[in-house]
């Protein structure tokens, strides 16, 4: 009851000081005088105080304070609806996609939920394939980055997920799943096994089967994105100096010593989204890019169809099929340019120009909801096991990695593609605020039992997990769900090569009572 009133009372003072009359001399930086200041994890302009099932739903603050409540429900829209072919403005699949539906990948908003099999339309299904050469670690080109299991006829899919075999398999680490006091632990992870004829197109160039290696890597959390991105860029590039200094190993694709060893594609801004770090700023990143290759859905900068990183090689052999050659003109008639079906199908599939699905204003909402999920508050934080556990998480090291805090820049932030303007008025912005986000926002490596593709795995933030039972209806870990609960997501990060490895041990040596209080902190936050 204490922590109800504790929360409501901050709740409120939340309600009063966004409701009153804005001017430039209310202070949108600091919270209310006696209130734990963890307990706004996305600061003042960013956190919601909502802990039903629907706490990953709410706009932040910042996109009410700035008029953009409306906008915001008209961008939920395009997150939750289903995308047909012909239902504007709800259309695009085609001629392949992952899912029709953004949140059949974000159940409840959230990470997705560890699966038995594969099937692109099993609600929770958040797993996107990992196609790549074993001895390269680059992705198998003839499929695209997220391979597409379903297709919309006469096209048939890049590769047939009834032929996808997951298997969950048994782990028994170094320590036989067992904590020095006797309680015992599960450890599973996955194992993907894709036939050579589940695949549609032939491989690249010099690329044989054998050669193929196959993962699962899982949606993630996609509230308080908006906050992420305001960190400024002189931050990270600070943090990874500190880390760098300490003697921790960082990838050296992305940290070359002193600097950046590579930037996001031709900008000036570091990587910092996606597990891979293969997104830059957030108008670049995850939702805007997922609108376009996840159901496919065309608009006035992406006019392309998202086929495989080498288009070509789906293209010609869509064209060549004669399947797809005796029904493409009765799908698409009005693409009927030469009556040559293997021509048309060709260009069809390569064509740069295509017409526009989803209108600049509905791209602008879309990134008005994107960018304006709102973080739920910490909760519980006056429990004095979860203090117990604050303190412990911070003594063992978890914090070295799972940095706690971030002070937010001026959040003037940039769109690569220029659809978007620099701190355009059109989309929440969240500056100068105290986030706990509890990520470094650097890659670090576990060294885990089938490992994520190179093996390097941007921290992923910790705030809000504890909802997610609620929320998206499970409780599953890490970037392929083999976690199915704190202590194991915790115990995967044990291997005798792990960056994590000190703090595991330190880990085991605790108390189950001080196992417990760290997991009931992390939950809290």
């Amino acid at each position: 009851m204490k922590q109800s009133i504790y929360l409501l009372t901050t709740a409120l003072l939340a309600a009063s000081l966004f409701t009153a009359c804005k001017n430039d001399e209310e202070d949108y930086t600091s919270v209310p005088e006696g209130v734990n200041e963890e307990v706004y994890a996305g600061g003042l302009l960013g956190t919601t105080f909502n802990q039903s099932a629907s706490a990953y739903e709410d706009p932040t603050p910042a996109t009410e304070q700035a008029g953009l409540a409306t906008a915001f429900k008209y961008g939920e829209f395009f997150f939750e609806h289903t995308i047909t072919q012909s239902n504007p403005p709800f259309n695009g699949l085609g001629p392949l996609y992952v899912r029709s539906s953004c949140e059949n990948c974000h159940p409840g908003y959230g990470h997705g939920r560890r699966m038995e099999r594969y099937r692109a339309d099993d609600w929770g299904n958040g797993y996107l394939l990992v196609v790549y050469n074993k001895n390269t670690d680059a992705y198998e080109t003839s499929v695209a980055g997220m391979p597409q299991t379903k297709a919309v006829a006469p096209f048939k899919p890049s590769i047939d997920e009834t032929k996808i075999d997951i298997q969950w398999l048994p782990y028994t680490d170094e320590w036989g799943n067992r904590f020095p006091d006797g309680e015992g632990y599960d450890l599973i992870y996955p194992e993907v096994i894709i036939p050579q004829d589940a695949f549609y197109a032939p491989f690249s160039s010099g690329t044989s089967y054998s050669d193929l290696a196959f993962r699962l890597e899982t949606t993630i959390g996609i509230y308080g994105t908006g906050l992420l991105d305001a960190i400024p860029d002189d931050s990270l590039k600070a943090q990874y100096q500190r880390e760098y200094d300490a003697g921790a190993n960082l990838n050296p694709a992305i940290w070359g010593g002193s600097d950046w060893a590579s930037l996001y594609g031709s900008t000036s801004h570091p990587k910092r989204f996606t597990y891979a770090l293969s997104r830059g700023p957030l108008q670049d990143a995850a939702g805007a890019n997922a609108i376009w290759n996840i159901p496919n859905v065309t608009r006035s900068d992406r006019r392309s169809h998202y086929l495989s990183l080498n288009k070509s090689i789906y293209a010609t052999a869509a064209s060549q099929d004669p399947d797809v050659q005796a029904d493409f003109y009765r799908y698409f008639p009005e693409w009927n340019k030469t009556g040559n079906p293997q021509t048309d199908i060709y260009n069809y599939l390569m064509c740069d120009t295509l017409p526009i699905e989803m209108s600049d204003q509905d791209y602008v909402n879309f990134m008005v909801w994107h960018r304006g999920l709102a973080v739920p508050a910490a909760r519980d934080l006056d429990d004095a096991t979860v203090q117990r556990g604050r303190t412990l998480f911070r003594e063992i090291g978890c914090a070295t990695c799972h940095r706690p805090s971030w002070t937010t820049g001026a959040d003037n932030f940039t769109d690569p593609n220029g659809f978007f303007r620099d701190g355009d008025s059109r989309l929440p912005r969240y500056p100068y605020q105290k986030i706990w986000p509890y990520s470094d926002m650097v890659q670090h490596r576990l060294f885990m039992k089938n490992d994520i593709r190179t093996g390097w795995c941007r921290t992923t933030p910790l705030w809000g997990r504890g909802l997610a039972p609620i929320c998206s209806g499970h409780a599953d870990r890490l970037h392929d769900c083999r976690a199915r609960n704190v202590i194991e997501a915790i115990m995967w990060h044990g291997s005798a090569q792990s960056d994590a490895r000190r703090s595991v041990e330190k880990f085991r040596q605790l108390s189950k009572a001080d196992r417990d209080a760290v997991v009931k902190f992390i939950n809290a936050i």
